[in-house]
């Protein structure tokens, strides 16, 4: 269970202070303004460069707000961190991986799906990079308000291509790089949750099935954080810092084998110190992976920071290389203050807005504790590092809410594969007995998915009688909706499917826009 909430977590969540944190957000893009403006005075366009800083501060925004909620939601919802505390957690890493892992230049056509040689007039790549951007920050800040994490990257990605499409014609897209990107909205969320449920269901056969908890955490525990800590070693090495120390695939997975050894003998010696007074309980094993859960976030934000600011900074990048230059640019360098826009924009937008989303991920689409938020963690980046040796493309966001759907679809799984062991033993009695069996049944139905395990042995033991064939199909519905809340699952999955095609629509509509004003 969470812990309660806290000054901090009030301050950040209430709606009394909502007007607040909208006018601060408002104070730090009139900040960007003023400082663009004073930066680029004498400059020609300056007044489009302006603009151009805050609309990508306002992506930086609402990229906190949205897509930095996958990195630490799980840790909240389980209690591994309170709220406010994931948000500070959260701002200092995402900020220290976007300034320091950020890179000097940045990639300006997202993903190459436009042919940037098509376009000759600077005016219009302008015009599209910033359209891109405000269309991509439109989305972003819409899915935020309606409570739906989507990619952060495949909102600029449609950006890009709706506005690319407005300037240059259909011919401009790259459509095989279309459709990888359309892929990745199945291959991301599946293999994250399927790996997160294996994961699940084998601490709960190695350790939580076991009558003896305590012994099978001593021998299992240990390695699994290990496997953890290759996995984020590896992880970091590959994606988190690939602008500062360029290695290959051997050696990441030598660096994270490193950590991996010395996180193994740490949590041998802490298991063991700890067994002496823990519960022999599944809560007990929980309590083992809170350090690991919120070194997962910090590592999770870091990296993403390093990576996702580029969805921000690079368009702006791109509209700042191309006044100054008066050409179409395809790489830009870096400036300091572009810089600045998209890590204080992450920061600010997490610590504003970004609690929402992160009470959605951890706590609203199905219940967690530490153990399954350990899996979600672990999964998310092994399957970063296993699709990216396949050259699969993936989105890190889905990936995390693939996850947490697929703790919750697996405990939905086996608690209905119990149900269904009951009914079948139940049949195998007579009526006259119904009035013995309800009080077992009230115990059987609010009983977790480890309890239950025991609860079907003594109904073996004592034979339980069945219930009625209404009462089964009843009992059947309630355990087949009560893991996952199916109005999250339809409402996310929606967002996921229209992010690219609305961003691309409005990018198109504001190029068509910008043209016409600026002509």
């Amino acid at each position: 269970m969470a812990p309660k909430s806290g000054f901090l977590d009030t301050l950040l969540t209430s709606p009394s202070t909502e007007r607040y944190r909208v006018g601060f957000s408002f104070l730090f893009l009139l900040g960007i303004w003023l400082v663009v403006g004073q930066l680029s005075s004498g400059m020609p366009n300056s007044m489009l460069l302006m603009a151009a800083a805050v609309i990508g501060g306002y992506m930086a925004i609402n990229i906190g707000a949205n897509d930095v909620a996958n990195n630490v939601g799980p840790a909240v919802g389980s209690g591994a961190l309170s709220l406010g505390g994931a948000v500070l957690l959260a701002a200092i890493f995402e900020a220290g991986g976007a300034i320091i892992a950020g890179g000097d230049v940045v990639s300006t056509i997202k993903g190459g799906i436009i042919a940037a040689d098509r376009l000759d007039d600077v005016n219009a790549f302008v015009w599209l990079m910033t359209a891109a951007l405000l269309a991509g920050a439109l989305w972003l800040n819409l899915a935020t308000w309606m409570g739906a994490p989507v990619s952060t990257t495949h909102s600029i990605v449609g950006g890009v291509l709706g506005a690319g499409i407005a300037a240059g014609g259909w011919g401009i897209a790259d459509w095989a790089v279309m459709s990888k990107i359309v892929a990745s909205w199945v291959i991301s969320p599946v293999m994250g949750g399927v790996l997160a449920a294996l994961f699940l269901f084998a601490i709960k056969k190695t350790v939580l099935y076991r009558q003896n908890l305590i012994p099978a955490a001593r021998t299992f525990v240990p390695w699994l954080v290990a496997i953890m800590a290759w996995a984020f070693g590896t992880y970091l090495m590959v994606k988190g810092v690939k602008k500062l120390v360029e290695v290959d695939f051997l050696g990441a997975s030598l660096v994270g084998l490193a950590v991996a050894a010395v996180v193994f003998v740490a949590m041998r010696v802490l298991v063991g110190r700890r067994a002496a007074t823990m519960e022999n309980s599944a809560e007990g094993v929980n309590s083992l992976f809170t350090w690991p859960l919120i070194f997962a976030a910090a590592l999770l934000s870091f990296a993403h920071g390093a990576n996702d600011v580029a969805n921000a900074i690079g368009p702006l990048a791109a509209i700042n290389d191309a006044l100054s230059a008066g050409a179409v640019v395809t790489s830009a360098a870096i400036p300091l203050w572009v810089m600045l826009v998209g890590a204080l924009g992450l920061a600010v937008g997490l610590m504003l807005f970004g609690p929402r989303l992160i009470k959605t991920v951890g706590s609203e689409i199905t219940e967690l504790d530490k153990t399954r938020a350990f899996c979600i963690a672990l999964s998310a980046a092994l399957t970063v590092i296993i699709a990216s040796q396949l050259g699969l493309p993936v989105s890190s966001t889905h990936i995390a809410i693939g996850g947490v759907f697929g703790v919750g679809f697996l405990r939905e799984y086996l608690k209905y594969n119990y149900a269904t062991q009951l009914h079948k033993i139940m049949e195998q009695h007579d009526e006259a007995e119904q009035a013995r069996l309800r009080p077992f049944l009230d115990d059987f139905r609010n009983a977790s998915v480890e309890e239950m395990e025991n609860l079907l042995k003594q109904a073996k033991k004592k034979k339980q009688v069945p219930l009625s064939k209404s009462e089964r199909k009843r009992l059947k519905k309630i355990y087949r909706e009560e893991m996952v809340k199916r109005s999250h699952l339809t409402r996310i999955v929606a967002a996921w499917i229209i992010t690219v095609p609305a961003s691309a629509l409005m990018a198109a509509m504001l190029f068509f826009t910008l043209r016409g004003l600026l002509m």
